[in-house]
């Protein structure tokens, strides 16, 4: 009797910690997203890839800076290909992923290093995003911005 107690709690002990282990992996979807969310941010900051920014933006893309500005998809762009905006280096941490279906909420926090029309400067920012999967690929529908002080 001893023995058959001892395999039962071995069994439900190995599953708890298979089902954790399952439950803490990111999922195919997450990753997908944490993937389009890095890939925007080099389309972002190296040689600008138009191309790129087009194919990871949705057509009705709302983008909203601290600012309050809000940018449709081709003003967002022609504001990064004309050098009206600028990064020089932008850094992402505390990053969460949440999917639901085709939606993907992105929440993190952005420092960088900018040149906005020849104008040095460094910005500190919490953001939400929101991504939408279209024929397959995660897509950014909307973005908004808010400013916070940074640690020193």
């Amino acid at each position: 009797m001893f023995r058959k107690w001892m395999y039962l709690a071995s069994a439900m002990v190995c599953s708890m910690v298979i089902a954790q282990g399952v439950a803490a992996a990111p999922g195919a979807d997450e990753q997908a997203v944490a993937t389009a969310v890095e890939k925007l941010r080099v389309a972002m900051t190296s040689q600008i890839d138009r191309g790129a920014l087009d194919a990871l933006t949705d057509d009705q893309l709302s983008y909203g800076h601290s600012s309050g500005v809000v940018q449709t998809k081709a003003e967002f762009i022609g504001q990064l290909v004309s050098g009206e905006s600028t990064f020089v280096k932008i850094d992402l941490t505390a990053q969460t992923v949440n999917v639901q279906e085709n939606v993907a909420v992105v929440r993190h926090t952005l420092t960088a290093v900018t040149n906005d029309s020849g104008k040095p400067g460094n910005v500190a920012l919490k953001i939400l995003m929101v991504w939408k999967k279209t024929g397959g690929q995660w897509r950014l529908l909307a973005r908004q911005a808010v400013r916070f002080a940074a640690p020193a």
